[in-house]
């Protein structure tokens, strides 16, 4: 359970959420074509998932049209954060040295990337000063 009284989301949950805070209020429909796009998933699947994150406060849904639209009750910052936390308590003990080591090194970061890593760090390091 989050602070703010949600449950985590679960993978399918998360891949939901994904496509909402990428394109906004949508419905069931447009959900399920974008879901497909990655791996096949039926319809009245991705309906039942979206009406219990509704019954767990995970999504909106207006119901003032004929097609209900669906919309992120909870923002993508805030749920990375939890899951990340968690993410980094249980796999990493806490550690995020062992995180970005691990991270880094199981993933060829471009020079862009590596670029901005730098800069979040230089910016980390000065508002220690």
């Amino acid at each position: 359970m989050t602070k703010n009284g949600r449950p985590r989301p679960t993978e399918a949950e998360l891949g939901i959420l994904q496509v909402l805070w990428k394109n906004g209020p949508c419905t069931v429909r447009f959900v399920n074509d974008k879901l497909n796009d990655k791996k096949e998933v039926g319809y009245t699947t991705t309906l039942k998932i979206m009406q219990i994150m509704f019954n767990k406060n995970i999504l909106e849904r207006d119901e003032s049209k004929r097609s209900h639209l669906y919309n992120p009750a909870v923002k993508e910052t805030e749920t990375q954060s939890l899951l990340l936390d968690k993410f980094l308590q249980t796999a990493f003990a806490g550690s995020a040295m062992k995180l970005v080591m691990q991270a880094l090194g199981n993933h060829k970061a471009s020079k862009e990337e590596i670029s901005r890593i730098r800069e979040f760090l230089d910016n980390l390091e000065s508002k220690g000063d």
